[in-house]
């Protein structure tokens, strides 16, 4: 009888923590995101259509060292906003030349518009995603 008792324990104890580990790992965040909704002209990101096409969390999501530099993504790691670290401040001469990653357009430009020309360049017919009004709706 006690046997029983402690599998039915130890068996519970597990299917709750598996339930709570499941529930952590389904929160893949906001399926939309709008960048930069203070500004002149804000995008608006869809988070869950780039997750479901396979695309790394570790394209866009990152950490900075000290120096500025860019650490890769780790699973687990605090997502922040871009703007949390590009931005003049907290970049302020950590950035090299014409590398505009100091704001948080040139950190959107640079990574995403690398990223929609290689997906044109795989597929032609997914041209539109060169147009401003791709990620920049007009109001």
């Amino acid at each position: 009888m006690l046997n029983k008792l402690v599998v039915s324990v130890a068996t519970a104890a597990i299917l709750a923590t598996g339930a709570v580990v499941g529930a952590i790992a389904a929160d893949k965040g906001p399926s939309e995101i709008t960048l930069g909704a203070d500004g002149k002209k804000p995008a608006v990101f869809p988070h869950a259509t780039h997750q479901a096409s396979d695309i790394a969390c570790g394209e866009c999501h990152h950490g900075m060292a000290a120096d500025g530099a860019q650490t890769a993504y780790t699973d687990g790691m605090t997502i922040q906003k871009c703007e949390t670290c590009h931005n003049p401040e907290k970049l302020a001469g950590k950035t090299k030349g014409a590398n505009k990653l100091d704001t948080l357009k040139g950190a959107g430009h640079g990574n995403c518009q690398e990223c929609h020309k290689a997906e044109i360049a795989k597929d032609a017919t997914k041209g539109k995603l060169m147009k401003c009004a791709t990620c920049h709706a007009k109001k």
